[in-house]
């Protein structure tokens, strides 16, 4: 252990090896918060790829066809922030000295739209990993759309680093089965094998057979013992690069927190910093100038920054390359370019289906898979599936093939029963561009996607989630299949947009609210069973949905009560309507499909669907209460869910749990002391 790395190393490359070790010790010290170590270990590595294989320009970051790199293990961050310092992204060594900290450019884990060259915000072990196969999947599916013989217009390689936690983790599995399956050679993936953990040696949980495991994924597997040495670094890189059929995986055997003289090898230096002492006595043992904090030497950088002279070549040359093919290619060149700027077709919403109660009730789910197919039919962009219930979920495209190895051009992903790895693939196709994807599953699966719905918020990326089968009206399958809680979950997270459309013209605006949607995710949340069109008039149309919420009803200039609901319980409460009204009861009923919507509508409007001075209000859901108080007040009345389901047929258990006009009725009598 010392400053020579391998024999075959030169000064240069371990001077640039050692200053990227160097930056990620002070910067964690400097914060006094982080994790040195990675960085350290995996310096070599990130420097051979960085400087000999990606394809990327530092001057312009979002070049469509620079190759991706993503930092799985986010917690290493400072080794991806020293890399695209030293390389010449828009990022300052007072950046890297403000680590951590308020404000800047260098937070914690990765952050995308945060900091430049950014592809994807990481942290949240395995997701990183997803992201780089929805990545690889939307690279593939683009360049079967358009290239053509003579023109190969989108041709890039998806890297990602990940350690052992991300292998531990089971959307880990789930992604790199599906990759494997699809036979993803363009997405490479550095295994950084150093055998430490939180807790300490992987050998107390992680004992399982790397290489065998993923062979067994149909991946390329290859090997380097010694993660320090550049040239088997390189050589494992280009072989991986040269592989045709199948993901690479390199596993690559590094040393945590490498030159430490105390803490190499050791759990300690995962996640604290090193320690001014140690980090002096690290330094010294690496060659570094060990009483001097944050020590760039001039040689790194112009060394590093050739990647900015490479990286304008190597998009000049593509440029011509696109040049060419637009004036031989002129309609497929606009397409793919209005793909990758999100721009919707002309008339992309012309010729919709229209639902009318003389067609009769009509599921939900039924009405967004009509829909989704009008859209798809003019917007190629649109792609999706399902996890293994395309049927139920109505996802498929019915004119278009399959995505799969031997037919990328197809546009029906099937994503196996694999939900957590879905949700984070299609984060990694959005982010990619070029594609505008879609998932389905039941709603109550949901879960197991929420760490990717979270991330996917966050990043504020237009992916569109299909969850079907939305309440306990599923019926026999039981309470272990019948959501009660997961619409007001989902509502819990910053940034994501429920709907839950009462009727198919209100699916109909969903969908197309969707899809004009550029800046976060949408969750559709649709029914199982049938329900009927509502009739509509010119004063309650259905495309007020936008404004999350409208009246659909109204009895009196001056309501005496007001009646919220959302999906399937909105018919119900028009009926309740009706007959409350003939009480002698004036009723406004509220459709309020969405909350965040009808939330970004002005004061002006929410006072006008719900007045303030009506406090005689209902809301009506078929899932627990919790939040409607914010709508129907403190003495309002909340007809929801408080406990789980039951197996029966979908009428008999939305009657028996009260969500029936007549149950209504009551609770307003009551509630009006009538």
């Amino acid at each position: 252990m010392g400053k020579d790395i391998t024999e075959s190393t030169n000064n240069t490359d371990l001077l640039c090896i050692n200053t990227i070790r160097s930056l990620s010790m002070d910067a964690v010290q400097k914060a006094n918060s982080g994790h040195p170590g990675a960085p350290m270990g995996l310096a070599p590595a990130a420097y051979t790829l960085w400087t000999r294989i990606l394809k990327h320009n530092p001057a312009n970051p979002g070049w469509f066809n620079r190759d991706r790199f993503i930092l799985s293990g986010g917690h290493a961050s400072m080794l991806l922030y020293s890399m695209l310092y030293l390389t010449g992204y828009d990022l300052s060594l007072d950046d890297i000295k403000n680590f951590r900290q308020w404000g800047s450019k260098t937070p914690g884990h990765p952050e995308y739209r945060h900091t430049p060259g950014v592809e994807t915000t990481t942290g949240p072990l395995g997701q990183g990993f997803a992201n780089g196969v929805g990545m690889a999947m939307a690279e593939r599916h683009l360049a079967a759309c358009y290239n053509t013989k003579d023109h190969e217009i989108i041709d890039h390689h998806t890297f990602v680093v990940c350690g052992d936690g991300d292998l531990m983790e089971g959307i880990t599995s789930e992604a790199s089965s599906l990759a494997g399956h699809l036979g993803l050679s363009k997405l490479i993936c550095i295994y950084d094998d150093n055998k430490i953990s939180i807790e300490g040696s992987t050998g107390l949980t992680f004992t399982e057979d790397v290489a065998a495991r993923f062979k067994s994924y149909n991946w390329h597997v290859l090997k380097v013992e010694d993660g320090n040495n550049v040239d088997d670094v390189l050589k494992a890189l280009k072989k991986a690069k040269a592989e045709k059929k199948k993901p690479s995986l390199i596993m690559l055997r590094t040393h945590i927190a490498y030159g430490s003289p105390n803490k190499q090898d050791s759990a300690e230096a995962h996640g604290a910093p090193l320690g001014e002492e140690e980090i002096r006595l690290t330094k010294k043992n690496l060659g570094c100038p060990p009483d001097s904090a944050f020590c760039v030497p001039d040689e790194a950088v112009l060394f590093c920054r050739k990647c900015l002279e490479t990286g304008k070549k190597a998009e000049s040359k593509w440029l011509r390359k696109f040049k060419s093919y637009k004036k031989e290619f002129p309609d497929l060149a606009a397409k793919l370019m209005d793909a990758i700027n999100r721009k919707l077709p002309e008339g992309w919403d012309g010729g919709l289906p229209d639902f009318s109660s003389k067609d009769g009730a009509v599921a939900t789910r039924s009405a967004s898979g009509k829909v989704l197919n009008a859209i798809a039919g003019k917007v190629t962009s649109l792609m999706g599936g399902s996890a293994d219930l395309a049927p139920s979920n109505n996802t498929i495209i019915k004119n278009s093939c399959d995505f799969q190895k031997d037919s990328y051009q197809g546009r029906n992903v099937r994503f196996g029963v694999r939900e957590h790895a879905m949700g984070a693939i299609l984060s990694g196709m959005a982010l990619h561009r070029g594609i505008r994807p879609f998932g389905g599953t039941f709603l109550v699966f949901a879960d197991y996607m929420r760490p990717s719905i979270r991330l996917a918020a966050l990043m504020k990326i237009p992916v569109i989630y299909v969850f079907t089968h939305d309440s306990i009206a599923v019926g026999e399958d039981g309470p272990t299949h019948q959501p009660v809680e997961h619409v007001c979950s989902l509502r819990a997270i910053p940034g994501l947009t429920v709907i839950r459309p009462a009727d198919a013209n209100e699916t109909k605006e969903a969908w197309c609210f969707a899809m004009k949607c550029m800046e976060g995710p949408i969750a559709l949340i649709l029914s199982r069973q049938n329900l009927p069109v509502i009739e509509r008039t010119e004063s309650n149309t259905a495309n007020l949905l936008e404004n999350g919420a409208y009246i659909i009803s109204d009895s009196g200039s001056k309501p005496s009560l007001i009646i919220i609901a959302t999906g399937s319980e909105v018919h119900i409460s028009l009926e309740a309507a009706k007959s409350l009204t003939a009480k002698g009861v004036s009723v406004r009923v509220v459709s309020m499909p969405s909350w965040e919507l009808f939330e970004k509508t002005s004061a002006e409007y929410k006072e006008k669907v719900l007045p303030s001075e009506i406090s005689n209000r209902m809301a009506v859901e078929a899932g627990i209460p919790m939040g409607w108080e914010r709508y129907t007040g403190g003495k309002g009345e909340i007809i929801g869910m408080t406990g789980f389901g039951a197996s029966a047929p979908g009428g008999t258990l939305m009657k028996n749990y009260g969500f029936t006009a007549d149950n209504i009725v009551q609770k307003a009598m009551k509630l009006l002391q009538l």
